[in-house]
């Protein structure tokens, strides 16, 4: 299962602030807006999508290929890659520059202030997605704005399937550009907060666009997800997690699944199922890689979950 991942490789700075934002931003004072917030609790995670939709194919046996461009801090992210064994020699520095990151600042009421720099991520167009050989399926999840752009388009002329995964990069595109992506890409998927502004910017409707792919996957949280192919739409329930703790990577995981299904050939229900419970596994620990699990884990999971084999 050679695979390329592109999107982003990021450090996420989370934390946390004892007592509730609103006590602190004063409405009537928002136009002269000057507040800190103590934070005691803070952690350092790896991340970006990239990081961690390979992170878990990896962990289901796969053999991904990371395509990302990062900064001059990036020496502890390169470190960890190279004992989890995972390919980063498509992974390019780009010098004088920040690896991507997001400071989460996060509250008693799980309210969050985010901010995110870019850094590196600007640079993904320098990367091409002909460097890589022998690919047999590629996503392109959130990076640099003319890099998803060349990438998707290289995908494209090499016929090498991919999944588009606009992500929360998905704002950056107008209707048309949208839809160029989807008409180059063999598989969608988004969340289903993005799958209502896909449909406002493209003015189609999901049965419309999935009429453009193989498949088009939209995840519902809590809900589980439904995947529209072959002029069905198939219900996937969710998955039961031992504890709810923190979502974020639960996308990227899905993701990860979902890669793994398509190229095991199993029907759609089977991969939304599978994409399911590796969410579920991951929302059980904190960050976007620190959970665990084997192949052979899965297959009795996914058995004792669903009451049948894969």
């Amino acid at each position: 299962m050679r695979t390329l991942i592109c999107g982003s490789m990021a450090f996420d700075t989370i934390m946390v602030f004892h007592d509730h934002f609103k006590n602190h931003i004063l409405p009537e004072q928002i136009h002269i807006l000057n507040v800190a917030f103590l934070v005691p609790d803070m952690r350092r995670e790896f991340g970006g999508c990239a990081g961690n939709i390979a992170y878990n194919m990896k962990l289901l046996g796969g053999d991904p290929v990371i395509m990302a461009t990062v900064g001059d801090d990036f020496a502890p992210y390169a470190e960890r890659l190279n004992n989890l064994g995972l390919d980063a020699s498509h992974i390019q520095r780009v010098a004088k520059t920040f690896t991507a990151q997001a400071f989460i600042t996060t509250d008693l009421a799980d309210n969050q202030i985010t901010a995110f720099h870019p850094g590196a991520m600007n640079f993904a167009h320098q990367n091409n997605v002909n460097r890589a050989t022998d690919i047999q399926l590629g996503i392109l999840s959130p990076d640099g704005r003319q890099g998803m752009i060349d990438h998707a388009r290289q995908f494209s002329e090499a016929g090498t399937p991919f999944i588009f995964d606009p992500g929360q990069g998905l704002p950056m595109f107008n209707g048309e550009e949208l839809l160029a992506f989807i008409q180059q890409a063999d598989y969608l998927t988004c969340n289903d907060y993005e799958a209502k502004l896909l449909q406002e910017r493209t003015g189609q409707t999901l049965d419309q666009l999935a009429k453009q792919v193989r498949a088009l996957i939209v995840t519902l949280g809590g809900d589980g997800s439904r995947i529209y192919a072959d002029g069905q739409m198939h219900e996937i329930p969710v998955a039961k997690a031992s504890q709810v703790v923190d979502p974020t990577g639960c996308g990227d995981a899905y993701r990860a699944g979902l890669m793994a299904g398509i190229l095991k050939d199993m029907d759609w229900p089977t991969v939304g199922r599978l994409a399911g419970l590796l969410g579920a596994i991951k929302i059980a620990e904190r960050g976007g890689q620190n959970h665990r699990f084997t192949w052979n884990e899965i297959v009795d999971r996914f058995k004792a979950e669903y009451g049948y084999s894969i």
